[in-house]
């Protein structure tokens, strides 16, 4: 991809300097942090009304004490990751709290489940999304799939150009939802509540099914268990809070507050008017499936252009919910990297200041979900709820941990930590009590899977720290950190040349200043048994480009040695040559000088054999501890260091 193009797709590169410049303040962290939390209201409640419906109408009669106690533990929630923002100003996740206050295991257990939960919450989101638009345009329908992978692709690219690009994009989107949504909640309220809480409908909702199976204690539970999936998304500010600018407690506070008051309306606001217009669950698989909100919406205020707006609005955040995600997975990625336990480059920032490995993970793993299940919202919701509660239940038992050991090392302000403490204490009952019920009610509809996964990936996780704890012991322990002053031979150069040419002149002048000792190596027989033996050229060459002039000059002439390979290899040859160059030599390092020519053009990548790189990487691999393998690069185009600079900085 040319510079100037990668460019206008991603945008300039931002230097270190304006990191600050990047950061977030409320307006732009309720979209990019609050798009799952509020876009969960849209599949929460349908999550929980479509196990509801199992009971027909004598389900919407449970919707709304079910609904208080989602909000009442979202309020909990709410509490204690505000003490854990104040706590953690850097990154209060749970990743962070689990691992400082409950040990490495706990750490890694909270990291999985959270990475499994935003790879969920990706494919969740932008399911339901456009679940909403084939509701509103069933004709698509059919294209459920390939409309799921696009809106993935267009998400990723928006956040490869940046959180604060993200939080500005989705700001309008966001911000309709809000108004729209809030606008038809109020308004169906109040119909409700003049017509004495059985309103008319402008547009009937389809009528509900009988269903057969009674109210219960166990069909309670798994309503519940699906309705939590509407509090999915409350942790992601206390795993961002370095994306805001200072003071960042007060603009982490000030958004995690907008997002859970607004969540708590709307899911209150559907609850209701759900049950008073006798809005239930349908079957997304079959055609002619109407979302929940789409129900609600027309029989509030019928199909008009309002209608338009307001499921353009719910297609726009469910479908970018995810974008939550794709702001707290790279970061949480970048922690886990940095302390071992995640391949390295998922450390690195990239040309935009976001942790481009990590995006473009989540996009695959995400992308492959959606494959996986169809992109159908139904299917994934059982795996959805268990990540998050896992995670919320390690984070406040993390803080209560912590609270519990500064009471202890302190006589001041003793009251306060045993409020703390009781609040994280509390969440932490609280959230573990619904993880039980979630795992117990929807293990057979899926959750065993996430049972298996998240253990397997503590597991990868875990051998990934060991690798490198392996490298650093190499690396890092032992009697050789000290330099070593004594007077050491220099190093026997060996240099295979093709053919004679400027390349191969560069070569051996480099070897040359830098050895006493240079051996020029010719691999023959490279093109087949047929070939034409080049030999005695090649040797005329020598003795007429390097021999002569060296004999004038006073100096050493190099040795030419020439190759046989029986089976057309440079590798196995060259290799045996530097077997015998470290026995003939002993003491001596052996380093090798790779003549290497450049393209500078993408096309021209395919006109030559690349045996090079082919003999470094063999060479590197196998060579042994005492060669050291050296590039001399000719270029086929010039180009000057001011030109490389200039392409950096895009």
């Amino acid at each position: 991809m040319s510079t100037t193009l990668r460019s206008l797709i991603l945008g300039r590169p931002i230097a270190n300097r304006d990191a600050e410049g990047r950061r977030i303040g409320v307006f732009e962290g309720v979209p990019a942090m609050g798009l799952d939390g509020l876009g969960s209201a849209a599949y929460g409640p349908e999550a929980a009304l479509t196990i509801l419906a199992g009971a027909g109408a004598a389900g919407l009669g449970v919707v709304g004490p079910i609904t208080w106690v989602i909000v009442i533990l979202l309020a909990a929630l709410y509490v204690s990751y505000r003490q854990t923002i104040a706590a953690y100003p850097s990154n209060g996740g749970s990743y962070m709290v689990a691992k400082e206050n409950l040990g490495v295991p706990a750490g890694l257990l909270a990291a999985a489940a959270l990475m499994l939960d935003y790879l969920l919450n990706v494919s969740v989101g932008i399911s339901a999304g456009v679940g909403a638009l084939t509701s509103a345009l069933p004709v698509l329908h059919p294209y459920t799939v390939i409309l799921c992978l696009g809106i993935l692709a267009l998400i990723t690219l928006v956040n490869l150009r940046g959180t604060r690009e993200a939080g500005l994009i989705l700001a309008v989107p966001t911000y309709l939802f809000v108004a729209t949504l809030g606008f038809i909640l109020a308004s169906g309220l109040a119909q409700a509540w003049q017509a004495g809480w059985h309103p008319h409908p402008v547009v009937a909702p389809p009528a509900i099914q009988h269903g057969g199976e009674a109210i219960g204690l166990w069909l309670i539970l798994r309503a519940f268990a699906s309705g939590c999936t509407a509090m999915t998304g409350v942790e992601a500010v206390s795993n961002g809070v370095s994306a805001f600018r200072a003071p960042t407690v007060r603009h982490a506070h000030g958004t995690l507050t907008v997002i859970v008051v607004v969540l708590g309306l709307l899911l209150l606001g559907i609850a209701t008017l759900a049950r008073s217009y006798g809005v239930m669950a349908m079957d997304e698989t079959k055609d002619g499936y109407q979302s929940v909100l789409s129900q609600l919406v027309s029989a509030v205020h019928g199909r008009g252009w309002l209608y338009d707006v307001t499921i353009g609005s719910v297609l726009l955040v469910l479908c970018l919910s995810a974008n939550t995600s794709f702001v707290d997975f790279p970061r949480l990625c970048h922690l886990v990297a940095t302390d071992g336990f995640l391949p390295r480059p998922f450390a690195i920032a990239g040309r935009r200041l976001v942790y481009t490995i990590g995006i473009l993970f989540l996009a695959l793993g995400s992308g492959g979900l959606l494959l996986a299940f169809g992109g159908i919202t139904d299917r994934l919701i059982p795996l959805f709820a268990v990540g998050a509660f896992l995670s919320f239940t390690l984070s406040q038992a993390g803080m209560a941990a912590h609270w519990r050991r500064a009471l202890a090392g302190t006589a001041q302000g003793r009251s306060a930590l045993r409020t703390r403490l009781l609040i994280n204490g509390a969440g932490a009952c609280a959230t573990g009590v619904a993880l039980a019920i979630i795992l117990l009610a929807k293990f057979v509809e899926g959750a065993w899977l996430t049972v298996i996964i998240i253990p397997l990936a503590v597991g990868g996780l875990w051998a990934i720290g060991r690798y490198y704890r392996s490298i650093d012991l190499q690396m890092l322990q032992g009697e050789h950190r000290r330099i070593n002053v004594e007077p050491r031979p220099g190093p026997v150069a060996l240099v295979p040349i093709a053919r004679w040419d400027k390349l191969s002149r560069k070569a051996i002048e480099y070897a040359l200043r830098v050895s006493p000792c240079v051996i020029a190596l010719h691999v023959t027989k490279l093109e087949g048994p047929d070939a034409d033996d080049h030999a005695q050229k090649l040797q005329r060459e020598w003795d007429d480009c390097v021999q002569a002039p060296l004999q004038q000059a006073g100096r050493a002439v190099p040795e030419l040695k020439l190759l046989p390979s029986p089976y057309r290899s440079i590798i196995g040859p060259l290799l045996e040559t530097v077997q015998e160059a470290v026995g003939r030599f002993p003491g001596r390092p052996v380093m090798i000088v790779l003549p290497e020519l450049i393209e500078g053009r993408w096309w021209g990548y395919l006109m030559h054999t690349h045996r090079e790189r082919r003999l470094r990487a063999r060479l590197l691999r196998y060579g042994g501890p005492e060669i050291t393998v050296v590039s001399v690069p000719w270029q086929l185009q010039s180009s000057s260091l001011e030109q490389g600079i200039a392409e950096d900085a895009g």
